[in-house]
C-alpha cells in the first residue's frame, strides 16, 4: 500500500508538465472556436492520440498509479485547458471505467481497446445510465433488458439521455433493468457493439456549457446483443438477483451490517462511484484556471492609480479563491489514495470530494467573473467560458444535493441506493 503524500515524484511531475503543455498549446488556442462550434473537436482528440494521451496505455498507466493521484493529477491538467474539449478528450473513460468496474478481465481487454481505437482510427465510447425520467433516481430506470434464452442474446428497449459521447460513439455501455422488482438492485450493464441494429442517436442538446462535448439521447430499439456482451456475465448477475430477491422476501430494511454500510450494489451507482473523485479533479482544474486568469488580471489591471489586487475587497475574494481550491484538491487526492489502496469510503469521502469540488468551481469562476468586471462578462476573455463550464459539475454524475444525501446515508450506516 503507498502511503499518502502531497509530494508528487518526479516521473507524476514529468506527466503533469508535459499534460500542461499540451493544454497550453494544443487545447486553449482552440477553445473559443469549438465552444463557438458545439461540436466535437476531432483535430484535438486526433492530436492527443497521436501524442499518447487520448490511449488505454496512458489512462491504464494513471489508472493504476499505486498513489491513486494520476487520475486527478491528469484530468485537473487536461480541463485547466479547457473544460468542454477535456471532456471530449476524457468522456470515453466513464464508459471504461463501467466496464471496468462490472466486467470479467475477457470482457475487460476485449472492449475497451475498442473504445480507443489508436491514433490512425481514433474511436469513442459513451456509457449510458440517465433517462428522461431516471436520473438523480436511478430506481426509476425503464430501459429494459430481457434475456432470448434460445439465441443466448439479450434484447435492449428504452430511451437513455445526457449520454457524453451518445449516438457517435463505436462503443456503448448501456445500464438496463432485468428484473423491474428489485429496484436499482435488478439493473445489469450491457456492451452493445459497434453498428448494432436498432441503437440510434435522438436529440443532440444544445448547452449552456462544456459545448465542445456532444451530448445526446441514445435510442434502443429492440437492440440485440450476445450473451457474453452482460458485464460481469450471467452467472454472477443471477447469483446477485438471487440474493437480492431472498432478502426481499425477508423484508430487508433496517440498518445493513457493518460491512455493507455505505456500499453501492447496482451497476450506474458502481460506475458512479469509482469516477466522482476524478470529476473533483476536472472541477479543480476549471476552479485553478478562472484563478489565475483573475489573479493575473488583479495584478495587471489599474483603478484608481493602483493594481485592484491592492484593494482588500479583491485581495481578500483572491485568497478564498485559492484556499478553497487546495482544500478540493486535497479531498480529491484523499478520495483517490483511498479508492486505490482499498480504503472503504466510510464517511462517503469520494462524494465529499466532488460536492466540494463542484461547489468550489461554480464559486471561483464566479468570484473571476466578479473581479474582470464588465470584461469578464465578454467572450473575450475566457472566465466567461469557465463560468459556463463550471455549472455541470454540480449536476452531472449526481447533483451536488444527491452528494449530500449519499454523505448522509453513508454517515447514518444507510445503504445507498
Amino acid at each position: 500500500m503507498a502511503e499518502f503524500t502531497m509530494e508528487l515524484s518526479d516521473e507524476q511531475k514529468e506527466v503533469r508538465d508535459w499534460l500542461h503543455g499540451f493544454a497550453a498549446d494544443v487545447i486553449r488556442p482552440a477553445a473559443a472556436e469549438w465552444d463557438e462550434r458545439e461540436e466535437t473537436p476531432w483535430p484535438v482528440i486526433q492530436e492527443a492520440a497521436k501524442v499518447g494521451i487520448y490511449s488505454l496505455d496512458f489512462y491504464a498507466q494513471q489508472y493504476f498509479d499505486p498513489t491513486g493521484l494520476g487520475i486527478p493529477m491528469a484530468m485537473e491538467e487536461l480541463f485547466w485547458g479547457d473544460a468542454g474539449i477535456a471532456l471530449s478528450i476524457v468522456g470515453t473513460g466513464l464508459a471504461a471505467v463501467g466496464v471496468l468496474a462490472n466486467g470479467t478481465e475477457e470482457q475487460i481487454g476485449t472492449w475497451i481497446p475498442q473504445m480507443y481505437g489508436d491514433a490512425g482510427d481514433v474511436k469513442l465510447a459513451a456509457f449510458c445510465s440517465s433517462e428522461p425520467d431516471a436520473g438523480s433516481d436511478v430506481a426509476s430506470m425503464r430501459t429494459r433488458a430481457v434475456y432470448d434464452e434460445a439465441k443466448d442474446e439479450w434484447v435492449l428497449n428504452g430511451t437513455k439521455t445526457w449520454a457524453t459521447n451518445g449516438g457517435i460513439a463505436n462503443v456503448h455501455v448501456v445500464v438496463a433493468v432485468v428484473d423491474p422488482d428489485l429496484g436499482s438492485k435488478g439493473h445489469a450493464s450491457f456492451i452493445v457493439p459497434p453498428n448494432t441494429p436498432g441503437l440510434s442517436q435522438g436529440q443532440k442538446f444544445k448547452k449552456h456549457g462544456i459545448r465542445a462535448s456532444h451530448t445526446a439521447e441514445v435510442v434502443l430499439d429492440n437492440v440485440r446483443v450476445p450473451g457474453s456482451c452482460l458485464l460481469g456475465g450471467k452467472e454472477k448477475l443471477d447469483a446477485r438477483l438471487a440474493r437480492a430477491r431472498e432478502k426481499a422476501k425477508k423484508g430487508g430494511v433496517g440498518v445493513p451490517p457493518a460491512g455493507d454500510r455505505g456500499s453501492v450494489k447496482n451497476a450506474a451507482m458502481a460506475t458512479f462511484e469509482a469516477s466522482r473523485p476524478a470529476v473533483g479533479a476536472m472541477a479543480v482544474g476549471t476552479a485553478r484556471a478562472a484563478y489565475e486568469v483573475a489573479l493575473e488580471y488583479a495584478q495587471t489591471r489599474e483603478q484608481f492609480g493602483r493594481p485592484i489586487i491592492d484593494n482588500q475587497g479583491v485581495a481578500f475574494q483572491l485568497a478564498d479563491m485559492r484556499t478553497s481550491i487546495d482544500a478540493a484538491r486535497l479531498l480529491v487526492w484523499r478520495a483517490s489514495w483511498m479508492a486505490v489502496n482499498g480504503k472503504p469510503f466510510t464517511a462517503a469521502e469520494g462524494s465529499m470530494s466532488k460536492l466540494f469540488a463542484s461547489e468550489t468551481a461554480k464559486k471561483v469562476t464566479a468570484q473571476a467573473v466578479q473581479i474582470l468586471g464588465g470584461n469578464g462578462y465578454t467572450r473575450e476573455y475566457p472566465v466567461e467560458r469557465m463560468h459556463r463550464d463550471s455549472a455541470i459539475y454540480t449536476i452531472f454524475e449526481g447533483t451536488s444535493e444527491i452528494q449530500r444525501l449519499v454523505i448522509a446515508r453513508t454517515l447514518a450506516g444507510m445503504p445507498i441506493r
